[in-house]
């Protein structure tokens, strides 16, 4: 919620979605914002997401990164 409260004070416009395949590889937020595509995992701790191979073969141009307790100030602020 945070993330979405400061879009929208800084007027940034972004349709959201949650990505999954038949094979239940899963991104847990995609952004589209400026004709581009955004995916990030959250996870829990330190860890690291594994980039699904399906969503680099389909969307080649788009980013990927995880969030996690590290670095979700910046994802947020």
């Amino acid at each position: 919620m945070e993330r979405i409260k400061k879009q929208h004070y800084q007027n940034v416009h972004v349709n959201r979605y949650f990505w999954r395949t038949y094979t239940q590889q899963e991104i847990d937020l995609v952004e589209e914002r400026e004709g581009k595509l955004f995916g990030y995992e959250f996870k829990w701790g330190r860890r690291q997401g594994k980039h699904p191979s399906e969503w680099r073969r389909a969307y080649p141009e788009a980013e990927y990164r995880t969030i996690n307790q590290e670095n979700y100030l910046d994802f947020i602020t």
